[in-house]
Order: C-alpha cells, then structure tokens, then sequence
C-alpha cells in the first residue's frame, strides 16, 4: 500500500452532475465493456493502438485480468487507476500513471469520458481532482499529460485546469494504427495556487460537494 491507494475523490459539480472519483472494481466489468464498444467511434481515434479489434479488446471478459493488473500496480505505488463517476454512475477513467519517487518525484495523467458527457466540465473536474491527488497525498512535484494536436476537446480540458504547453513529440506514439504527434504539457506544484479544484471553482467552471 502507498499514500494515494486506495483513493476516494471528489466530488466537484458542475453543469452535468456530481463529478466523484473513486478505485476499479471487479464489478465494474459490465459498465466498462458496454461503454467502451459503444463509444468506439468517440474513443478509438485518441488511444493507443492495439491488437486485435475494438469489441474483442474490451469484451467483458477481459476486464478481471486488466482490473487485477492495475490494482496490482495501484498497491505496489506505481499508479493510481480511478473511475470517473457522473452522480453516482460510470462516465470513465482516470489513470495516474508511471509514479517516478526519489529526485523526479512525477507521473502522468490520462482520461477518457463517454460520448454524452463530452464537453460538459466532466472530465476537466476529474482531472482537476486527480492533479490534487497527485499533487497531495501522492506527494508529486509534476504531473504531465500528451495530447494529439487534433484532439481540440482534450486540450481545453488540459488548460482548463492550468497546463501549459511545453512542446510537440513528433511520431510519438502508435494510435488508432499510425505513427502520431503529441503535444506534451505539463505542471509542477509550485504553479498551482490553492488547489487545481479551487481555481476551477474560483473560475465559476464547478463548485464544492
């Protein structure tokens, strides 16, 4: 076990509902494949390229081996892997990942929400209360994200909480079947004043419980 694991965050309302984060669970198996085949055509163009196709990858069956994979990494310290919860119902993921102790003390984050809560503040408040944990009880000095140049969603979200852009990875990563570009951004603690949380409620953008 380590300081951030297991995590229960939130919650932060806004336009759409009460934003909660809290750790996967076995049980989340039905809401997890459904979700995820259903919104291929939303996700898929954004994320990792993988083997095989979209609906067998996230077959229900699939998710005991990949929810004990990520736990196991959770209690070992080397990530944070939450659900994003919309009133109480799964709307998505945040992943804390690639944990760095000792002089570099960083990860990254990264997210995804369902189709029909895109571009209502969902996942800016998660992230917003994912950044806190980071940069709280997990005890981070950065935390960093990647981003496709195109995803224009992504990147509101990402200023929206405060990153700033500190450069582009060219042919960075393999997603949906090519060689892409990332812009990198990034924040260290010493940019955040308060908490991330606060500036988004001091913005208007979502506000407390």
């Amino acid at each position: 076990m380590h300081p951030g694991w297991p995590a229960h965050l939130g919650p932060l309302t806004v336009g759409a509902g009460r934003v909660t984060l809290r750790p996967i669970r076995l049980r989340d198996a039905a809401s997890w494949s459904r979700i995820r085949i259903r919104d291929q055509e939303h996700l898929e163009p954004w994320e990792p390229t993988g083997e095989g196709p979209w609906d067998g990858r996230h077959h229900i069956g699939n998710w005991p081996g990949l929810c004990a994979s990520l736990r196991s990494e959770a209690r070992k310290g080397r990530m944070v892997p939450l659900v994003i919860e919309l009133d109480g119902k799964f709307c998505g993921q945040l992943t804390i990942g690639n944990i760095v102790r000792g002089a570099l003390r960083s990860a990254w984050i990264g997210y995804w929400v369902t189709r029909e809560v895109g571009g209502q503040g969902v996942a800016t408040a998660a992230v917003a209360l994912g950044l806190d944990h980071g940069f709280g009880a997990l005890g981070l000095h950065r935390v960093e994200a990647t981003v496709r140049p195109e995803n224009l969603a992504s990147q509101a979200v990402l200023r929206n909480v405060g990153f700033r852009e500190e450069g582009l990875l060219r042919r960075y990563l393999d997603v949906d079947g090519a060689w892409r570009d990332h812009l990198l951004v990034a924040m260290t603690i010493e940019e955040v004043e308060g908490t991330v949380s606060d500036r988004l409620v001091r913005a208007g953008k979502a506000a407390w419980g």
